[in-house]
């Protein structure tokens, strides 16, 4: 195993009716005028906002709204935000929905912080930020982990590129949880971002080098947690005990937890699948699952100890006679394809419904490059070249 430092501060508030503390939380973290952060209708028409506003509103707290949040978060709703928290005197932002919205506000919350400088550059990995301003979140959504992770990440627009930022002065200081509040979400988007959450558990797990069985065993357990409940609700959506699972699971899977004692991370997917984001616009979660199995059949080889341990203690693969452990891994992987295929999420590009040219293919293969300086991966090392590869297979 690798020497860590492990660093999670978010006071973590979960269960029923857990947004009414709101008010007394953002006043105990020194919030005085908060930007409220939101997405589309659904805050408004389920009522959220209104209690979120009230708790605000009792407490004493000014407050403005911005909605309008898309999935992969648009540069230039963060510039709307950092003008509307200027002409306000913002000093803390508040974010009510899923990844997406507690991105935008990470990214509003470095730009308010560094007013001289633009945000995009963080992106773009040019300069490291000077400071955050606090921060938290109403979750509304169980996937992105953005609720207790030092991770967010931004669309551009304009050039097409999807961008992440990591450091941990954007560790937001509560997360609200209530699992009810995920109870509406449409099938595809809980689902979604069931592929999410054990995908942040499995970048850290397939990896290279040093591991610790106890950060194995918790992997391992909140991946099978996953499995079992992302089915769970795909059958029963009011599952509240299933909805609270999965909600828990998201937060653990991408605060540091289930990477303790290892190399940091392979991360490849979630590379390749921004430059699908970036170009096609494509739901996060569903892009990850259409772009692993292509992944993982083109580096098994290079860590099949880690890929036999799955197969056998994720997936339930028992070894039979004859069988190898390139076998036991391809077993694995094909296990993986099935379940996504039992939650309807897609396991190729083709089942995502796009279709990428051989120019777009290169395009995302050099823009992937590009962003990781080069290379990328701990599972197997991947350049340019292999990614090419990876996108056609994933074809």
């Amino acid at each position: 195993m690798f020497d860590f430092q492990y660093y999670a501060p978010t006071r973590v508030v979960f269960g029923k009716e857990a947004e009414m503390q709101v008010g007394d939380l953002v006043k105990m973290y020194g919030g005085n005028r908060v930007l409220v952060h939101f997405g589309g209708q659904s805050a408004i028409r389920s009522g959220l906002l209104d209690r979120v506003k009230e708790s605000l509103d009792a407490a004493g707290i000014f407050h403005v709204e911005l909605g309008g949040v898309v999935p992969n978060p648009h540069l230039g709703k963060v510039r709307e935000g950092v003008q509307l928290s200027k002409e306000h005197g913002v000093d803390f932002i508040l974010a009510v929905g899923g990844g997406s919205v507690i991105d935008s506000a990470k990214a509003i919350a470095y730009a308010l912080a560094d007013p001289e400088n633009d945000v995009w550059e963080l992106f773009a990995h040019t300069r490291n930020a000077k400071g955050c301003l606090p921060l938290a979140s109403v979750l509304t959504i169980a996937a992105a982990g953005s609720e207790m992770s030092n991770s967010c990440v931004i669309t551009n627009e304009l050039t097409g590129e999807k961008r992440a930022y990591d450091d941990d002065l954007s560790r937001p200081k509560f997360a609200i949880m209530n699992p009810q509040l995920t109870a509406t979400l449409p099938d595809y988007q809980t689902q979604s971002g069931c592929v999410d959450i054990m995908m942040h558990t499995m970048e850290r797990y397939f990896t290279n080098g040093g591991n610790m069985e106890l950060t194995d065993e918790l992997a391992e357990g909140l991946l099978r947690t996953v499995i079992k409940y992302a089915k769970v609700l795909h059958e029963d959506p009011e599952n509240y005990e299933a909805r609270a699972e999965i909600m828990w699971a998201s937060s653990l899977a991408h605060n540091g937890l289930t990477g303790c004692g290892n190399d940091g991370g392979d991360f490849a997917s979630h590379l390749l699948e921004h430059e699908m984001g970036g170009m096609f616009d494509v739901t996060h979660g569903a892009g990850l699952a259409a772009v692993w199995p292509s992944w993982a059949r083109y580096v098994y080889k290079e860590d099949l100890h880690r890929f036999v341990r799955y197969a056998e203690k994720v997936m339930g693969v028992v070894r039979e006679d004859q069988m190898t452990d390139e076998d036991m891994a391809l077993a694995g992987i094909a296990a993986m394809e099935d379940f996504y295929h039992s939650i309807d999420m897609p396991v190729n590009m083709s089942e995502l419904g796009i279709h990428p040219t051989e120019e777009q293919i290169l395009e995302m293969a050099a823009s992937c490059a590009r962003a990781v300086g080069g290379c990328i991966g701990s599972a197997k090392v991947l350049h340019e070249e292999d990614m090419i590869k990876i996108y056609k297979m994933a074809l």
